[in-house]
């Protein structure tokens, strides 16, 4: 289920970690106060992987259940048995407690009591992970919240849209045909959004947090660096991402799922910078998960520490080495949509994206502006292993973006390109729960703009959302048919909304071509959702054989962004030769004249004979009502004010299709 995870085995996984912290605990820290303390195993646990119950919430329960995933021993909590013989051990105070690592941050200053902490027979290593934490002025984001002049150039909105977005926030949804989904009504509506971050600062008050607020879509806070569940008073930095997710003004800042709900935890301690960060984001990653999260969104980043001796080589951004990328991947093969910003280090010495933007699974976000150029900034690729890194981009570059003063301002920072791209991929994946989380990163890919020729600078390019939805429209629909007598009856699933349209194509035996033989309005829905169809064509002058039927989608109508795709195929043999006396054609064919003449024959009269002419984009743009003897009828079709090209004539006696020919006018 999980093949394309192009990575190590689990146990090289594993060993490259337990590599990674000894170097750790062989360098030089003498002001070290925290450190991480790994388990040898969770044999004196008493959960069970039957009963998950008591540690994963249902909904990731169901996640797992929907996407056949083994619920295994990473998913069992650390014993508490362990952790209540570090609490009793003085001078010590657990900070935070990691089931996938299976091990435990502390903090002391005691060394008589790492030694004590040795010596437990459970216990593989105590090492050093962090020093003293030094409060101060530092802001790790500095270079993300400087303001940057917005685009003035206004691309134009469709009357139509659900959202009026206000000019800057159209063009940086439309770039992505974010606002096609919008319409369709994809806004995140169901779907849960963990967000990973330094802090929130004031979320509850500010107005580009009003709708969210109060309609009560923010379901769970927790801060990790200081213990509590309190994020409102810490950093920014989360808080502005956050709003291009969440963010909804109407005619001046609308996010990309302003109806997703939200998990906001903060990992990062902006007071400075050491792994025991990686460790709170895989904390975090794991409340993510087992609260049932369905996306992660993650704006931070580390390659390098104030103590140099923790520092990451780019070697190590190979997805396997560092705690980061190695959570981020757990979280992955458990099911969780996860996006990481690629780093603002482009334009500095150390130049390439930083982890966990190089794990195997998670999607990497370079920032671009609205004209589609890449920011300056913008980490580079590859991973060092040599994979497509970052593996999207999305508006970072002059970001509108809540600030700290409850004003709406243009930002810089591939912080502010992930979460659009999350927000993005959550209405997605609302559209399509069928498909797991990796099939939703695929369509991603496939639908960029570079995707057949990707670069070190924004991967496969600047996601199209309406050509992710068609792709994953193809791989969800099905189509099937039955034949009674000289009747075939079509039959399909799809999504769709009242305002898309459906047309049946048929290939008849000797045929080297589809002929449109029906068209179909959906009749309900503004939101996108699952509905099945039935469409009865009766064959007409048709020879035994195989005959097949197509069904053509159009998802978007409108003549200026008309979209249309082959959602299926479906065959049928006719074992009775299907050759009845009604005929329908056209002489000469193209007209000579002003009229086309429609030549009819069958052996009743019809009382009540449709005539419509369709052109090739299946719009109706001539309908008659005449009537017939029995025999042969002759019908003038005014074709004057028809444009050059090919038509489709059907006759129908009231409802029931009596034939259908084609129109050429020169």
């Amino acid at each position: 289920m999980f093949q394309v995870l192009i990575g190590k085995s689990n146990f090289m996984k594993k060993f490259l970690l337990f590599l990674f912290l000894s170097l750790l605990a062989s360098s030089s820290y003498s002001q070290s106060t925290r450190y991480i303390v790994r388990f040898k195993h969770k044999g004196a646990t008493s959960f069970t992987l039957s009963n998950p119950a008591p540690y994963l919430s249902q909904r990731a329960i169901d996640r797992r259940t929907r996407y056949n995933i083994t619920i295994d021993s990473a998913d069992l909590p650390v014993p508490s048995s362990f952790i209540t013989a570090i609490k009793n051990i003085p001078n010590v105070t657990v900070l935070n407690i990691s089931r996938w690592l299976n091990a435990v941050t502390i903090l002391t200053t005691d060394a008589n009591a790492i030694n004590t902490i040795n010596s437990l027979p459970y216990v593989q290593n105590t090492m050093a992970i962090a020093a003293r934490a030094v409060m101060n002025d530092m802001v790790k984001f500095e270079e993300e919240i400087t303001p940057a002049n917005p685009t003035n150039t206004r691309m134009q909105q469709v009357e139509g849209d659900y959202f009026d977005y206000g000019t800057a926030s159209y063009n940086e949804i439309h770039i992505h045909n974010g606002d096609f989904l919008h319409n369709i009504g994809l806004r995140g509506q169901g779907m849960q959004i963990a967000m990973l971050d330094g802090g929130f600062f004031q979320y509850t008050n500010f107005k580009a947090f009003d709708s969210a607020n109060a309609n009560n879509q923010f379901l769970d806070t927790w801060d990790f660096v200081a213990g509590n569940a309190s994020v409102v008073e810490d950093n920014s930095h989360g808080m502005s991402c956050l709003s291009t997710i969440a963010g909804n003004i109407p005619g001046q800042f609308i996010g990309t799922a302003p109806k997703a709900n939200f998990r906001l935890y903060r990992t990062e301690d902006v007071a400075g910078e050491y792994p025991i960060e990686e460790f709170n984001w895989t904390c975090g990653a794991e409340r993510a998960d087992s609260s049932g999260a369905d996306v992660i969104s993650s704006s931070v980043g580390y390659n390098t520490f104030d103590n140099p001796a923790f520092d990451h080589t780019y070697s190590d951004m190979n997805g396997d080495i560092t705690m980061a990328a190695i959570a981020a991947d757990i979280a992955a093969r458990k099911g969780v949509l996860i996006f990481n910003a690629a780093g603002n280090t482009g334009s500095t010495a150390w130049r390439y994206l930083v982890t966990p933007a190089d794990a195997d699974s998670v999607v990497a976000v370079g920032a671009v502006n609205t004209a589609g150029i890449v920011g300056s900034f913008s980490a580079y690729g590859p991973s060092s292993d040599g994979r497509i890194k970052p593996d999207v981009a999305s508006v970072g570059v002059a970001a509108l973006v809540q600030t700290s003063g409850n004003t709406i301002a243009a930002s810089n920072g591939t912080s502010f390109a992930c979460p659009k791209m999350a927000g993005l991929g959550a209405a997605l994946w609302q559209a399509f729960p069928e498909f797991n989380n990796m099939r939703i990163v695929r369509a991603l890919k496939e639908a960029g703009s570079i995707y057949s020729s990707p670069n070190d600078r924004i991967g496969y390019g600047i996601p199209n959302m309406k050509v992710a939805f068609t792709s994953l429209l193809v791989g969800f629909a099905t189509s099937s048919s039955t034949i009674n007598g000289c009747d075939v009856k079509v039959s399909w699933t799809s999504k769709d909304i009242r305002a898309m349209k459906y047309e049946i194509e048929r290939k008849a035996p000797g045929e080297t071509v589809y002929s449109k033989v029906g068209e179909l309005n959906p009749q309900t829905g503004t939101i996108l959702a699952n509905h099945n169809y039935e469409f009865t064509n009766t064959l007409n002058n048709v020879a035994i054989g195989t005959i097949a039927y197509r069904i053509r989608q159009i998802v978007d109508t409108a003549a200026a962004s008309f979209t249309a795709v082959y959602i299926d195929t479906t065959f049928i043999t006719s074992a009775l030769p299907c050759t009845g006396t009604n005929t329908v054609s056209i002489t000469p064919n193209p007209p000579t004249g002003d009229n086309a003449i429609l030549v009819v024959q069958n052996d009743d009269a019809v009382a009540t004979l449709f005539i419509v002419v369709y052109d090739m984009k299946g719009n109706r743009t001539m309908q008659l009502l005449r009537s017939k003897a029995a025999g042969r009828a002759f019908f003038d079709l005014p074709i004057t004010k028809l444009a050059r090209g090919k038509y489709i004539v059907k006759v129908y006696n009231g409802k029931k299709e009596m034939g259908t020919t084609d129109l050429l006018k020169l």
